[in-house]
């Protein structure tokens, strides 16, 4: 297994905009969070290079997004667990574009599937409040840009919704726990 400095190095092999490296860590923060929360706490470390590599191919190869990854992954032997759970956040279920994409299964994968585009969603809330601070945000904020679909359009809120129901939580408790998981990110400002 990758330790995370090494995890971050393949990265940044593939992804120069800090946007996108900034991106990966904070997920990487926000799944070592729930793993730690939701009783999964020895396998953190994996959650949290799941996290941080999830888009790995994404700046590259956008048009081939979760399958160039496991390429990627497969040439240089990393684990087989890591490969699949990378690429189970771009499964959609009408098959997609990538219908050959798994589905998530495991709670962590979940998880990713679910909060990939809610940390996008909460950080640009964030970003309009005076504070500019996830510490003073709340759920019905984020709820209230939720609904409207021309605030941060680039995230799914259908995948946001999905994700909740594969977890099989209401929306609320999910935009709860991830701004509660930003809120313990040292990448999140």
């Amino acid at each position: 297994m990758l330790t995370y400095n090494e995890a971050y190095d393949l990265l940044k092999e593939y992804n120069e905009s800090e946007f996108h490296l900034r991106h990966g860590r904070i997920v990487g923060d926000v799944l070592r969070w729930f793993a730690e929360n939701l009783g999964y706490g020895e396998e953190a470390d994996f959650w949290q290079l799941v996290g941080l590599l999830h888009d790995l191919d994404f700046e590259r190869y956008p048009d081939e997004h979760c399958v160039k990854s496991q390429e990627i992954m497969r040439e240089r032997g990393l684990d087989e667990r890591l490969i699949r759970a990378t690429a189970s956040h771009g499964w959609c279920e009408d098959g997609g574009r990538h219908g050959d994409l798994p589905k998530p299964e495991h709670e962590m994968e979940r998880v990713l599937y679910a909060v990939d585009e809610l940390t996008g969603l909460i950080g640009a809330v964030a970003i309009m409040r005076p504070s500019k601070s996830v510490d003073d945000l709340e759920v019905k904020s984020v709820k209230k840009k939720f609904k409207d679909k021309k605030f941060a359009a680039g995230c799914d809120r259908d995948i946001i919704t999905k994700g909740a129901e594969l977890l099989g939580w209401e929306l609320d408790k999910l935009i709860e726990q991830t701004i509660l998981a930003m809120r313990a990110s040292d990448n999140v400002e």
